[in-house]
């Protein structure tokens, strides 16, 4: 199974090789048509603790690192 790759905003640094990235999704609503913004949080593996509160990230799917990290940073796996 491939890699799955995706792209957010950093909302949390706090935690050591741990980021907290937000991604947005716009769908269309089924009954009423109208777009509605869906948004999900990842805790991603960030080894160098490269990324601040603010920078956009793309990352992909890992094997489990800890309980709530099974994602890491691009600049690790290298992302295509």
């Amino acid at each position: 199974m491939a890699n799955r790759v995706m792209q957010g905003k950093v909302i949390r640094d706090q935690n050591d090789k741990t980021i907290v990235v937000q991604v947005e999704v716009t769908k269309m609503h089924p009954k009423y048509g109208k777009r509605i913004r869906l948004h999900k949080k990842f805790h991603v593996h960030d080894e160098a603790n490269q990324y601040k509160v603010g920078d956009a990230v793309k990352f992909m799917s890992c094997r489990p690192i800890s309980k709530l990290k099974k994602w890491t940073t691009c600049s690790e796996g290298g992302c295509k």
